[in-house]
């Protein structure tokens, strides 16, 4: 497994890292989170949302015994009504300092790794949330924070103002749009890109191939037969959509989802082989789109 460090931090996160969202129960969580320590990851993404709250019990109870060896990502910024019936945004200050004391007790450690806020608009008190992270930061709580959003001009306002270590982000060969601006300009400020859906929720490993994005479904047919013509045995299409995804030098890990130890296990058995796969053609088969909303002015 590579090793890569998140922005100017002393966090240095495996290229490949668990999305815990797909986690189900406790006993697959451990089976899963076993696998994941066995091939060498030691970064883990979870959030309050998730199942309202479970999914950080079940990630920190399996790491538990494994606290100082891993590196332990959740988010904040979803506030689940009192009813249950949904969830509303709440970026206040007062909140994430609240919420991170309930995100602590349920992973059952005294700190945490990378704290991130879990959406955003240009509209949010910005700057109110940032004090709430310094100061969780001075205080101890958390070791470095950053954000998960796709809008150009969210990201742009966090680079200028805040010491954001990472920005969360779709990025796949199905969802380049992050090569028009983002990725650059992050790379140019030292903040590492923690990537979702590497995998275009399956379609770039084994799923039937269906339309994606601004893709029909015989683009994206197109571009699977091209990942299987570069897969040779024992690389799979998947780890060339991985391996792409990581080619771009802001990018520090990616989250990748689970919901069975198998699945986890194929994803990986070769990934560091595809390590002398040459890109080039993959990328020039595959067009790139940009964003049309939430653009800089």
């Amino acid at each position: 497994m590579e090793y890569r460090q998140l922005g100017t931090s002393k966090l240095k996160a495996s290229v490949i890292g668990l999305g815990c969202m797909s986690l189900q129960d406790e006993a697959s969580t451990n089976a899963i989170i076993h696998t994941a320590l066995n091939y060498g990851i030691n970064f883990f993404d979870t959030a309050d949302l998730y199942q309202k709250g479970q999914n950080e019990v079940m990630v920190g109870k399996a790491l538990k015994a494994h606290r100082k060896e891993v590196l332990i990502a959740t988010k904040v910024g979803n506030q689940w009504r009192a009813d249950g019936s949904g969830w509303d945004w709440n970026p206040r200050k007062s909140y994430i300092k609240s919420a991170v004391h309930d995100s602590l007790r349920r992973l059952q450690t005294d700190y945490i790794d990378l704290y991130q806020l879990h959406g955003g608009t240009i509209d949010d008190p910005i700057d109110e949330a940032i004090e709430a992270f310094e100061e969780l930061q001075q205080e101890g709580l958390i070791r470095y924070y950053g954000i998960s959003s796709i809008r150009h001009n969210v990201i742009d306002a966090y680079i200028r103002k805040s010491n954001i270590t990472t920005n969360m982000m779709q990025y796949s060969l199905l969802d380049r749009r992050p090569e028009e601006w983002v990725l650059d300009a992050l790379a140019d400020a030292h903040i590492s890109v923690v990537v979702r859906g590497a995998l275009a929720k399956g379609l770039l490993a084994s799923k039937p191939a269906a339309a994606y994005l601004n893709h029909d479904k015989s683009e994206v047919e197109a571009i699977q037969r091209k990942l299987a013509d570069l897969a040779k045995a024992p690389i799979l299409p998947a780890h060339l959509a991985l391996r792409f995804a990581l080619d771009h030098p802001a990018v520090g890990t990616i989250a990748l989802g689970a919901s069975r130890k198998e699945q986890l296990e194929e994803n990986l058995k070769a990934f560091d082989e595809s390590q002398k796969i040459d890109l080039q053609d993959l990328k020039t088969s595959v067009k790139v789109d940009q964003y049309n909303q939430h653009r800089l002015a």
